[in-house]
């Protein structure tokens, strides 16, 4: 489907996306926003109620929380569900580079959005740092803090993220995401003494 055939809030919501992505929120406009999107102005305000309004329906149209959310709501092994999530993460980061910006800027700014972004955050991380403790009480785990360990996870699952930006050079167009995922959960799995090839 070609973006002239989307319905106009779509078009808004893919528009706002884009244009918070690279220039924040703060600098982003409503004229902007439909500027990009082809529409009138005042449909921002009738479709969703203003610009505040948009950045919440983006979380509900595009972050994938159905996803990991059910991810997070499922009964796994530790090394399992570190194995999912982390995957589902790395993926995630690479294939919607815009909404992964935004949740990054947004954590780094720490405004008053920031509390809609730990909303459709919380569960996963939650599930990860339960899956640490239960790892490192069955003994699977060779990790001395949960908290150390929990920050060691999250480092390597978004560091890609930060590497975007890095000076050093990183060619993220041949970039295989599978191959990506998996190389981050072999080397998150390792840090946590685990070794799925033996």
């Amino acid at each position: 489907m070609t973006e002239p055939e989307l319905d106009i809030k779509t078009r808004i919501l893919l528009a706002a996306k884009k244009l918070f992505a690279q220039q924040g929120y703060d600098g982003t406009s409503v004229r902007q926003i439909c500027d990009e999107a082809g529409a009138n102005v005042s449909l921002v305000s009738y479709h969703f109620g203003g610009k505040e309004k948009v950045f919440e329906a983006i979380f509900e149209h595009f972050f994938p929380g159905h996803m990991l959310n059910d991810l997070a709501a499922e009964s796994m092994s530790p090394v399992e569900g570190i194995t999912k999530i982390v995957g589902e993460v790395v993926k995630f980061t690479m294939n919607d580079w815009e909404m992964s910006d935004i949740v990054q800027l947004e954590i780094t700014l720490n405004t008053h959005r920031t509390a809609t972004v730990f909303r459709f955050l919380d569960p996963v991380w939650t599930k990860v740092k339960d899956l640490l403790q239960e790892g490192k009480d069955q003994g699977i785990f060779q990790i001395d803090s949960v908290s150390y360990a929990m920050l060691q996870v999250m480092g390597v699952a978004l560091a890609h993220k930060r590497a975007k930006n890095s000076r050093f050079t990183f060619n993220y167009e041949d970039m295989d995401t599978d191959q990506l995922a998996e190389q981050t959960i072999e080397f998150v799995l390792r840090g946590l003494g685990v070794n799925r090839h033996e």
